[in-house]
């Protein structure tokens, strides 16, 4: 493996992910007329690869394969191979990954995607390794087959680009939602019913959590459950909830020195995180513990929600008041290798007395439980909700000792989406813990999107870095950012941020609203054209748009008694409900908004614990 040093056209770029592949031999380009252009000059097919700075996976194939000479000659020859940011590019990527799952069944990234010159996929993928690797198939192998195939039989790659996008615009346009009335909400009401067991049937009564390993936190899940404690004194549902909230805590996926969470576990008992850290995880599993905190009044989830924010307003916020997108997994080029001690090391570090207590506390022993380290974690200890002086004091010298390890990349990038669900988080920080450092961060981070993430005709970027705001602003850019508005609105009583969230809703609908068969498409209206335009409603690591925008539609409703964000939800709830049927624990996020208007105005509980 030979890196070139040499730098290529994503040198010019702002993402971190892009500029990490700036040093590649492969003559990467950015996505855009240019690259597109040139592959129909030359007659080549476009090898488009989708991925995040943060992605321990991204970093594995391009060690393996964009690092590598033999894999840039091959692409270089016979291909113009693009590099996409998912993040910079959430339409791209919504457009591409939904390729990948129908042709494929699965997604994830890396996303590797084999294209005709006018954008027709007829190849998709997630990770390669750079030769076959068990049953895997090697990149290099792959790339001769289509450089053979785009040779002898280009009209068949070509018919099967046409028959994939045919039956991705066919299922958007047989997408029409039914008339929301009181039967409607009868029916939905049955789908929470339905969706809550859905839950009790996978939930790991040991751990907590849904399913087996790997267990991914999905925190509107567990919103969705408390809700149903809330409204129809579900404690089932309840217990769910405290069990899954106290062993993420206590397992490893929480970084007990730095704290905030990590990705995902790896296995069923939250010990073995994937490492990278997400704004948006840390934001909605600080609303999840706050909510829970509200209702149960357990110091416990006041603990660990207080962590997590104070872990963002430590080492991922701007001092613009932004909140950076993501902390990587890997530290020379190990993942987790930041994070594991041995017990020598921290006996070294705080001596003989004090690094033993240590290490019994977080279960720091000579038989590692991760590679050649230990995670610290909390399963085994049963004290761990009893406060320890001592311990928050030795946390700390770890914590500074740590620091001094190679630093872990930071993605730096701004997003606005991301950021509104962590000013979501601030905001209800503030009702829940009444401390002016959360409403304060909450009111900064909203200005600075309403300053810098911001077009002078009212219309969102996607995100911003070193001056520089870009993208035209999604569907979840506009929903998310409306319910920060929302939450600071009743945090602190400022209509102006009811104002700005009445507008922003308004454009919402001109830009994004489907007038024929109902629902939000993620792209604007305005925004560049693909090959379909998508429409998303199942709940991924985030809420859906479209969940999210039927949410805030009625929580607007109510708080201005305004008619027309009251018709639009009526008939958002209406499309949503074909959705919903078909998987209702897929879409927790979209049961909350039924809910909200089912339960109307018992919904909007004391406190605004679950407004």
């Amino acid at each position: 493996m030979t890196k070139n040093r040499e730098t290529n056209r994503l040198i010019h770029e702002k993402s971190p992910y892009l500029l990490q592949h700036a040093h590649n031999p492969v003559d990467w380009f950015p996505w855009g007329e240019e690259a597109f252009q040139k592959a129909q000059k030359e007659d080549k097919p476009v090898f488009l690869s989708i991925g995040y700075s943060t992605c321990h996976w991204c970093h594995v194939m391009a060690h393996e394969s964009f690092e590598d000479n033999d894999v840039a000659q091959a692409l270089n020859k016979d291909f113009v191979s693009i590099k996409v940011d998912k993040e910079e590019r959430p339409d791209i990527d919504a457009v591409y990954m939904t390729v990948c799952q129908a042709v494929t069944g699965r997604g994830g990234w890396p996303l590797t995607i084999i294209m005709s010159p006018n954008q027709k996929p007829f190849f998709a993928g997630t990770y390669f390794p750079k030769t076959k690797h068990y049953q895997i198939p090697g990149l290099l192998d792959i790339l001769s087959a289509v450089t053979e195939e785009w040779k002898k039989n280009r009209r068949d790659l070509e018919e099967t680009g046409d028959k994939i996008i045919q039956a991705l615009n066919k299922a958007e346009g047989e997408e029409k939602g039914i008339h929301w009335d009181t039967e409607a909400g009868f029916a939905a009401r049955r789908m929470v019913t339905e969706a809550k067991e859905l839950f009790q049937s996978s939930f790991d009564e040991k751990y907590g959590g849904f399913g087996e390993s790997p267990k991914f936190p999905s925190p509107h899940n567990l919103m969705f459950l408390l809700r149903c404690y809330k409204l129809e004194k579900d404690e089932s549902a309840l217990y769910m909830v405290e069990k899954t909230l106290r062993y993420m805590y206590r397992g490893g996926i929480f970084d007990h020195i730095g704290f905030g969470f990590s990705r995902y576990s790896t296995d069923n008992k939250w010990l073995v995180p994937h490492f990278e850290k997400m704004l948006y995880d840390n934001a909605l599993l600080a609303i999840i513990y706050l909510e829970t905190f509200q209702i149960t009044e357990k110091e416990i989830y006041r603990m660990i929600a207080a962590k997590t924010l104070d872990y963002i307003l430590r080492e991922m916020t701007d001092s613009e008041g932004g909140f950076y997108s993501a902390q990587d997994a890997d530290s020379e080029g190990i993942e987790g290798k930041y994070y594991v001690f041995d017990p020598a090391e921290t006996i070294r570090l705080l001596g003989e007395e004090d690094g033993a207590y240590f290490n019994e506390y977080f279960d720091i022993s000579e038989r590692p439980n991760f590679e050649e380290g230990s995670i610290p974690n909390l399963i085994k200890n049963e004290l761990y909700e009893q406060n320890d002086s001592k311990i928050d004091d030795l946390i700390k010298k770890v914590y500074e000792y740590r620091l001094t390890r190679t630093m872990l990349h930071k993605d730096d990038k701004q997003l606005t989406s991301w950021n509104s669900l962590m000013i979501v988080a601030f905001a209800k920080a503030y009702k829940a813990l009444n401390d002016d450092k959360y409403l304060q961060a909450a009111e900064k981070a909203a200005a600075f999107i309403s300053n810098s993430l911001s077009k002078e005709n009212g219309k969102l970027f996607v995100r911003y870095r070193e001056g520089e705001a870009a993208g035209d602003g999604t569907l979840d850019d506009y929903a998310f950012f409306i319910w920060a508005l929302l939450e600071i609105y009743e945090a602190n009583y400022n209509s102006n941020y009811l104002d700005q969230a009445i507008k922003l809703s308004k454009i919402m609908q001109k830009q994004f609203w489907d007038e024929k068969s109902g629902g939000f498409f993620l792209t604007d209206k305005d925004a560049e054209g693909l090959i379909y335009r998508p429409k998303e409603t199942y709940d991924g690591a985030v809420p859906s748009g479209n969940s999210a925008a039927c949410y805030v539609l009625i929580k607007l409703s109510k708080l201005t008694g305004m008619q027309e964000p009251k018709e639009l939800a009526n008939k958002q709830l209406g499309f949503l409900m074909k959705h919903v049927a078909g998987y209702p624990a897929g879409h927790s996020f979209a049961l909350m908004a039924f809910m909200m208007e089912y339960y109307t105005e018992s919904f909007l509980c004391e406190n605004g614990v679950c407004s």
